[in-house]
C-alpha cells in the first residue's frame, strides 16, 4: 500500500520527504511500521478497529474444519446451515430453515424460525439435537453471524459440543449439509417467501412428518473416493443405504433405541407420508402466493418537472 500512498501524497504536499526517505518509507514492513508507531498510538489514546476486533477474536477460539475432516467418524458429528425463505425480497423479516446433517450415517434434521437472531438459531438447534437417535458431539458451521456468536458458542461450552467453524468463501467444507439445502428444503417448499406465524407452523408440520420418512427409508449413497486420470474423474461410491441402515451398522445405539427405531420404520406408510406433505406443501404454497399483490409497474422519471 505504501508504495502507492507515498508518491500520492507527495504529489498532493501531504508528506515533506525527500527522494531518499520516501524509498526508505516505502520499503518499510507492517511490523516495523507498528513498532515505531507505538509511542505515538499510545500518546493518542489508540485503540484500534474496535468494529472488528471482537469477531476476530471471537473466531480464533473457534477452530477451522475442511471437508475433508469428520468423514469416517462415528455419528453424531454434523454440519448445520441456514436456508432463508425471503423469495427473492430480503426486505424485513422472514423465515429461515435450519438443516442439521450428521456426517456419518446422513441423518437430517430440518427446524424452521420466524429469523435468524442468535437467541431463536440456538432454540432451532437445540430442538434438532433432540430429534436425533444419538448424542450430538460435534457441529460444525459457516462463518455468518448466525452461528459465529457469544450465545452460541456458550451453548456448545457449556454441553460439551465441540464447535468448529468451515473455511470463509469455502462452501465444500460443509458439502454435506448444502447437498441436504437442496434435496430436503428447496425441493419441498421451494423459493416463496414465508414470513407469517402460519407459514412457520406449516414449514415445521412438513420437516416433522419427512423427518422419519427421509432419514428411514430413503438411501443415498457416499463417496469412498476420486481419482483423476487426465481430464476423465473416476468416482466410486458405496452401496445406497438408508441413514437408519448407517445408524444400525455404526453399533452406537442400546438395544432398545434400535428396536423402537425398527418398530417406527415398519410403522411408516410412505405413500400416506408423501401425499400428507405434498398437501401442506400445496397450502404453503396458496398461503405465499395470497400474499403476493400486482407486479411492481416501472415509473417513468425521465420527464418529471421540477421547477
Amino acid at each position: 500500500m505504501l508504495p502507492v500512498l507515498v508518491p500520492l501524497l507527495r504529489r498532493d504536499g501531504e508528506l515533506d520527504l525527500s527522494d531518499h526517505e520516501a524509498e526508505l518509507l516505502t520499503k518499510m514492513s507492517a511490523a516495523t511500521i507498528d513498532r515505531r508507531l507505538e509511542g505515538a498510538k499510545v500518546l493518542a489514546g489508540f485503540r484500534g478497529r474496535s468494529h472488528t476486533k471482537p469477531g476476530m477474536l471471537l473466531k480464533t477460539q473457534i477452530p477451522i474444519r475442511t471437508w475433508s475432516e469428520w468423514d469416517d467418524v462415528k455419528p453424531g458429528f454434523v454440519e448445520i446451515d441456514l436456508v432463508g425463505h425471503e423469495g427473492g425480497n430480503s426486505f424485513g423479516e422472514f423465515c429461515f430453515t435450519l438443516t442439521m446433517t450428521d456426517i456419518a450415517t446422513g441423518w437430517t434434521v430440518n427446524r424452521s424460525v420466524a429469523n435468524k437472531s442468535a437467541v431463536r438459531v440456538v432454540q432451532a438447534i437445540e430442538h434438532a439435537c433432540t430429534a436425533f437417535p444419538f448424542p450430538i458431539l460435534g457441529i460444525d458451521s459457516d462463518n455468518g453471524s448466525e452461528f459465529i456468536n457469544v450465545h452460541f458458542l456458550n451453548w456448545c461450552i457449556a454441553r460439551k459440543v465441540t464447535f468448529t467453524r468451515s473455511r470463509p468463501g469455502n462452501k465444500n467444507d460443509g458439502c454435506h449439509v448444502e447437498q441436504k439445502n437442496w434435496t430436503h428444503v428447496r425441493g419441498l417448499v421451494g423459493y416463496l417467501r414465508f414470513d407469517t406465524a402460519a407459514e412457520l407452523a406449516l414449514l415445521n408440520r412438513i420437516w416433522t412428518i419427512d423427518q422419519g420418512y427421509t432419514n428411514l427409508l430413503l438411501t443415498q449413497q457416499k463417496l469412498l473416493e476420486s481419482s483423476r486420470q487426465g481430464a476423465k474423474v473416476t468416482k466410486r461410491h458405496d452401496l445406497a443405504q438408508s441413514p437408519y441402515q448407517r445408524l444400525i451398522a455404526a453399533h452406537v445405539l442400546t438395544p432398545a433405541q434400535q428396536a423402537a427405531l425398527t418398530r417406527a420404520r415398519n410403522n411408516l406408510s410412505p405413500g400416506t407420508i408423501q401425499r400428507e406433505i405434498d398437501r401442506l406443501c400445496t397450502q404453503l404454497e396458496r398461503l405465499a402466493l395470497s400474499k403476493t399483490g400486482p407486479p411492481p409497474r416501472a415509473i417513468n422519471r425521465s420527464f418529471n418537472n421540477y421547477s
